[in-house]
């Protein structure tokens, strides 16, 4: 059962940030680009990385995140030795509590990553959207002979106090690590992926719980933990496309991002182009029919997937399986996700419409000066945003 390295996703955190795309669901869930769910990229760079074992953390409304996973069959993760396992909280013989934070997640799961007696632990998150080959990351880390390694990726001057900031030497050694700092040192922002020598991360996760002041948590308690301590850390330079998108501004933008006429190129070889064969983005598929586009319709630069019946206008919008649009109606630079009616005469602009949404006839929703977001199962009637 021995691995060179396994993975933990880390996909229980609430997303309050996302408002009410969440309030029923877990972020890693939410719907995204049509026909997948946001965590279904993560797991994809498994699966086309070779990772074999994966472990997923859950925690807040975790209902439609396992049963979207299920076995692991769509990223073929449905192996006798290894495969992908849901790890929820538990109660044991000295019973059990929610995770208290992302490292604490990670202790707690301590027995399903013995089973395995990995080299390296690879940490993930559920709620990113990027491509990634994650075997290049673990070379590096090998050449390094790292203890941790932190993928980062650059950002502009003006937006890096809104990261942690890693000021590496010039060999990508890290010298220091900023939460958030007012003055950046440098551009270089931590993704929340890191590599771990597995020996090196147990002992610290346990000498972590027992510090009381600490809320066990990577990036503010265990890096600097670590760095203190004087452990070998390296920051791995990503240079494709990464986005986290925790908030409904970041949410909008990535999925604008699948649209855009120019797609994110990578000199990793890997961009944001879900087209592309080489490295495709797997999603459990639904039982709908071939989407239908009517004689009068008018639709462009928009991606529209399986069961959707369009009569209406479709202008620079991601549609979701089963979303219908009536005649005269009109969706532009908008999200429509699973199932959604728009009725004859409605306009969405500028929106992100979550599933089993009704828009009766002739009602507005949203306008050019920022984002409406209409929560899951709402009749909506009228004008609003």
């Amino acid at each position: 059962m021995k691995r060179e390295i396994i993975a933990l996703i880390l996909a229980g955190g609430q997303g309050s940030r996302l408002e009410s795309l969440t309030k029923t669901n877990a972020k890693p869930a939410v719907e995204f680009g049509g026909k997948y769910r946001i965590i279904d990229f993560t797991l994809s760079n498994c699966s086309n990385s070779s990772i074999e074992v994966v472990g997923v953390l859950t925690q807040y409304q975790p209902l439609i995140l396992h049963s979207h996973i299920g076995i692991g069959s769509a990223w073929d993760l449905d192996r006798v030795n290894g495969g992908v396992t849901i790890l929820p909280p538990y109660t044991g013989e000295k019973g059990g509590s929610w995770y208290s934070g992302t490292a604490d997640a990670v202790l707690k799961n301590i027995n399903f990553v013995e089973r395995y007696s990995p080299e390296n632990l690879l940490i993930l998150s559920g709620d990113h959207i990027y491509k990634m080959r994650y075997l290049k990351m673990l070379k590096f880390h090998k050449q390094k002979d790292a203890d941790v390694t932190i993928a980062v990726t650059k950002v502009p001057i003006e937006e890096a106090s809104r990261f942690g900031i890693m000021n590496t030497y010039e060999d990508y050694r890290i010298y220091e690590f900023e939460e958030k700092p007012k003055k950046p040192k440098s551009t270089l922002a931590s993704m929340g992926i890191y590599i771990f020598k597995w020996d090196k991360l147990k002992e610290v996760l346990l000498e972590d719980a027992q510090d009381e002041s600490s809320s066990h948590d990577f990036g503010k308690d265990i890096i600097p933990k670590m760095l203190k301590k004087g452990y070998r850390m390296y920051a791995y330079l990503f240079k494709g496309y990464w986005k986290d998108v925790g908030t409904i501004s970041s949410y909008w933008e990535a999925s604008m991002d699948l649209i855009n006429e120019d797609p994110y190129s990578s000199k990793e070889g890997i961009d944001l182009n879900l087209f592309d064969k080489n490295w495709k983005i797997y999603s459990f598929s639904f039982a709908y029919p071939p989407h239908y586009i009517g004689p009068s319709a008018e639709v462009s630069n928009s991606l529209i997937v399986e069961g959707c019946m369009v009569f209406g206008t479709v202008l620079n919008s991601v549609l979701s399986y089963g979303v219908m649009v009536g005649e005269n109606a009109e969706v532009k630079n908008s999200i429509t996700m699973s199932d959604t009616v728009i009725e004859e005469g409605a306009k969405v602009i500028n929106s992100i419409i979550g599933p089993k949404v009704v828009i009766k006839r002739g009602s507005v929703i949203g306008n050019e000066k920022r984002i409406t977001v209409i929560k899951e199962g709402e009749v909506v009637e009228g004008i609003m945003g």
